[in-house]
């Protein structure tokens, strides 16, 4: 058997397991006002954008309403409108910084359709390339992600400002 060691996966586990016990990692992250920390790009009047701390590729932003609701259908037309309208601006700053091949967009709503984080919708976009899936994803289960979110965010905010 092989190894291959992601001491990095136990932070994820350990907070979004915290996630669905305590707190919601959405509202604790704008909640705490620390964007940088909590890399966050983007405040609108609805809803924020922010980078996946534990992306499926470079670049993956979520897009999610201030409004702590699990259910599309509790956002007003206005908060929708801005929603869809920074689904938008992400894709264009993504595209200017990354030149990505694809993209995929959307969300996973209730445990049923793989929602991590149940109680609080948000969009993904993850900006896709050709060939980003490897081997290491086809035979060993494994994504290889080679820039830190933290790395991702110095490049994003300046779109953003």
């Amino acid at each position: 058997m092989k190894i291959l060691w992601a001491p990095w996966r136990m932070k994820y586990i350990k907070e979004v397991d915290k996630a669905k016990k305590d707190e919601c990692i959405f509202c604790k992250s704008i909640m705490e006002n620390r964007d940088r920390e909590n890399l966050v790009l983007y405040r609108g009047k609805f809803n924020f954008i922010i980078l996946n701390k534990y992306p499926y590729n470079n670049g993956h932003l979520m897009i999610a309403p201030y409004k702590h609701t699990g259910k599309v259908e509790d956002l007003t037309r206005e908060e929708l409108c801005e929603l869809m309208e920074l689904i938008v601006k992400s894709v264009q700053v993504l595209g200017s910084e990354y030149n990505p091949n694809g993209w995929n967009i959307g969300a996973n709503i209730g445990r049923a359709a793989g929602a991590g984080i149940e109680d609080h919708i948000h969009f993904h976009v993850v900006p896709r390339w050709i060939g980003d899936t490897s081997f290491m994803t086809v035979i060993g289960d494994t994504k290889v992600i080679p820039e830190l979110p933290e790395e991702t965010y110095e490049k994003l905010i300046k779109y953003f400002k």
